[in-house]
């Protein structure tokens, strides 16, 4: 399985979006407590291997950047299943995280080359998908960033410009990430949100 993104960005930005540590902070995943930076490394140093601008994980996943009309095309080719047993569990799920993260990096380069995000992350099983039930916590007209067939991407003006990524799969679960810039009120933002995301796995 192949997971494609073009980035309207030079090849050598992009790449280096992918290799400085740092930079991958802007873009992979969410903050946690103590975890953030051992997982890009265990993910992007300690097992991958360089080759050009191909990166090959550990896992057997593939990243390569390429120049396109327009900027870079990144593709992540998935390892087929089996070529990881203690993930195998996992496939689908990693596989939605990917498609998070490489419209992330899109977004985390084109919008904000360079700038510190900070992150609000929610996740739960419950019958009701977030992208249905918004309930005017962001602006109606909000811009798409993508759509994939589980996912929605919105940029947030009042979020600093920022992004925000809800999914729901046909299991149940539900994820949401904000991606915020500037001096927006984290405290504030995650009391709202961590309301109407209780009140959302209660429905």
């Amino acid at each position: 399985m192949k997971i494609e993104v073009t980035i309207a960005a030079p090849v050598e930005t992009v790449w280096n979006a992918l290799r400085d540590r740092d930079k991958i902070r802007h873009w992979h995943g969410w903050e946690y407590e103590g975890g953030l930076d051992e997982e890009i490394e265990q993910i992007y140093f300690t097992r991958a291997v360089e080759d050009g601008t191909t990166l090959r994980l550990g896992n057997g996943d593939v990243f390569a950047v390429e120049a396109v009309e327009g900027g870079s095309r990144v593709t992540l080719t998935r390892a087929p299943l089996g070529a990881d047993p203690d993930w195998d569990a996992y496939y689908d799920d990693v596989t939605e995280g990917w498609i998070t993260f490489l419209h992330q990096l899109r977004f985390a380069v084109e919008r904000h080359p360079g700038e510190t995000r900070h992150t609000l992350f929610y996740s739960g099983t419950g019958g009701r998908s977030p992208i249905d039930e918004l309930d005017g916590l962001v602006n109606a007209d909000s811009e798409i960033w993508y759509r994939s067939d589980h996912q929605l991407g919105l940029v947030v003006d009042a979020w600093g410009n920022g992004l925000l990524v809800l999914s729901h799969r046909p299991n149940g679960a539900s994820m949401a990430i904000l991606s915020v810039y500037g001096d927006t009120d984290r405290e504030q933002l995650d009391a709202e949100w961590s309301k109407w995301w209780a009140n959302l796995l209660e429905r």
